[in-house]
């Protein structure tokens, strides 16, 4: 509880009382609403990139390796969190194989997102290929949002990764995180469903709620988890 309210306190020193409840809301509607995730996906064979306006002054850098992290902007990343645990999730993240992507104006680090391919760090909705890519964590710094950030660094992944040996990428975004739907919508991301996970005695199911569309590429993936099970069977 003490590190809860000195993360609070540091949050207000920095921010200051609007930014703070606005946190605030954004917790209570987490709380509320955290079982409830809307998937979005992108067929990278396909990609149409969105047409993102952002400062010229905006990089992206993409770093595979914890080493390669600079010490400056690892400190930015942490300093709201558990920092013991915030490394030891970093570090976890490379080891596994995920790919961090962080966005700099200038040399200021403005925000970040990771990407996995063919797995995810926690179990997902349903199982992904080889060439599927699951995006995640995705997180801009308050001083830097609303000026179009997120969707441009989305974008700019999906772009390269689409040059790479990648079919698919999913995406998802908490149904209260109202924000973040609207900056996805940007993006060449489209919605496959609303998906509600309820847990009991260690047991964990899924419910979804999807429009036609979502349908179709629902059958599509399980059409390929199937071919991908049958070629992993034969190894």
């Amino acid at each position: 509880m003490s590190n809860l309210i000195n993360r609070a306190a540091e949050y207000y020193r920095r921010h200051g009382l609007k930014n703070s409840l606005s946190r605030a809301r954004l917790g209570i509607k987490r709380a509320l609403f955290a079982s409830r995730m809307v998937v979005f996906y992108c067929d990278l064979a396909k990609l149409n990139p969105a047409a993102v306006k952002v400062p010229a002054s905006l990089r992206i850098e993409r770093l595979t390796d914890y080493a390669d992290l600079n010490p400056h902007d690892l400190q930015q990343m942490t300093i709201f969190w558990n920092s013991k645990q915030a490394h030891r999730n970093i570090q976890e993240r490379f080891e596994k194989g995920a790919t961090l992507w962080l966005v700099k104006s200038g040399d200021t680090l403005a925000g970040y997102g990771w990407t996995i391919q063919g797995r995810t760090i926690e179990p997902y909705y349903f199982p992904l290929c080889i060439t599927d890519v699951h995006l995640f964590d995705f997180y801009v710094f308050p001083q830097y949002r609303g000026h179009g950030i997120n969707p441009y660094l989305v974008t700019q992944i999906l772009e390269l990764l689409s040059s790479e040996p990648c079919a698919r990428a999913f995406i998802e975004a908490g149904e209260w995180n109202r924000a973040q739907l609207l900056s996805l919508e940007k993006t060449a991301f489209i919605r496959l469903g609303r998906v509600k996970s309820c847990s009991i005695f260690g047991y964990k199911w899924n419910t979804w709620s999807e429009n036609s569309s979502a349908q179709q590429v629902q059958i599509k993936i399980e059409q390929a988890s199937k071919i991908q099970t049958m070629a992993n069977s034969r190894e």
